[in-house]
């Protein structure tokens, strides 16, 4: 029987960008070394086993977190430093990961963490415009030519290790509305509960950063 992270492999494997626009790249580490080998690594050490997990979906992957190490909010240092990978990437530290992994450690670290969620994305590829990270949202171009396979890429994880009594939506706002719309058209959620984006909180409520992390917690609790 295949394991969680061979289904989880496999799904990032398979991945193959739709058309882009307006001078719009992707960042596509899943078929380039060393992202594949720290993958691979990752979802066996965390994900090796048949259990269903709680949904964290974020917007896209960024150039200095997931674009590179092929994880979700997991930037080079976070994974040597918390998940104990040791990997030659650049250390360069993300804010969404930073926060990502101080709210694991309150949790009880990597390995109980994983045990129950699994971090995704609305578009599991990430995009960058003239060097600088953009989301999916921020060309309506761009979201018309994805809708229909970022629905594809969601069904495919939940259905083969999604547990879809609850999905929790990262980013209020845009990522929370885009959402909404999915599930209230495509119906992959019981429910939806949005919280707020780590790179917010981190820029424009450093100070409120306990009570934020709380917040997650407190939601990831509710299955």
């Amino acid at each position: 029987m295949e394991s969680t992270a061979d289904k989880i492999l496999s799904f990032y494997q398979q991945l193959s960008p739709p058309s882009l626009c307006d001078g719009i790249q992707a960042l596509t580490p899943y078929t380039n070394e060393p992202a594949i080998s720290l993958m691979s690594q990752f979802y066996k050490k965390y994900y090796n086993d048949n259990h269903r997990r709680l949904f964290l979906i974020g917007i896209n992957p960024g150039r200095f977190g997931g674009g590179v190490t092929g994880i979700p909010f997991t930037d080079p240092i976070a994974l040597q430093q918390f998940c104990r990978i040791e990997n030659n990437l650049d250390p360069k530290t993300e804010l969404s990961s930073k926060f990502m992994y101080e709210m694991i450690n309150v949790y009880g670290g990597a390995e109980s963490f994983y045990k129950k969620v699994y971090f995704t994305s609305v578009s599991p590829i990430g995009f960058v415009k003239n060097g600088i990270n953009i989301n999916y949202y921020d060309s309506k171009e761009l979201t018309n030519l994805w809708i229909d396979q970022m629905v594809v890429w969601l069904k495919h994880q939940l259905d083969s290790f999604g547990d879809n009594s609850l999905g929790v939506v990262i980013g209020m706002g845009k990522n929370q509305k885009f959402m909404e719309e999915l599930n209230k058209n495509h119906r992959l959620f019981k429910r939806l509960i949005p919280v707020p984006h780590p790179r917010w909180i981190m820029q424009y409520k450093l100070k409120d950063k306990e009570k934020y992390i709380s917040e997650y917690l407190e939601t990831i609790d509710l299955i």
